[in-house]
């Protein structure tokens, strides 16, 4: 008998262009059955640098918000809408992957 998952994947998403305050785009349809779908977790891999977050109400900067490093992971289950994202130093990349 297999193991049921707690979790679906929703989607995932990249973003490259980090030096301005960043929303995530956060996926309205689970792709599987195309039904209306709202993730609950994200969890987001920072590349190259690293970045801030803050989810409530005010734009991160590159030396205010919560960090996290380079190669670092964030397991998010907060308002996905309200998240932001901004890098600390020229070149991050975050890779997002949304699950219900």
């Amino acid at each position: 008998m297999g193991l049921k998952s707690t979790t679906g994947a929703l989607g995932y998403q990249q973003i490259t262009s980090l030096s301005a305050s960043t929303a995530l785009t956060v996926p309205t349809r689970n792709p599987a059955t195309g039904d209306l779908q709202q993730p609950t977790l994200a969890l987001i891999v920072v590349e190259g640098q690293s970045v801030r977050w803050r989810d409530d109400g005010v734009a991160p900067t590159a030396s205010i918000g919560m960090p996290v490093l380079a190669n670092g992971m964030l397991s998010y289950d907060g308002n996905l809408q309200n998240i932001r994202f901004i890098q600390t130093t020229a070149s991050a990349t975050i890779n997002v992957t949304y699950y219900y």
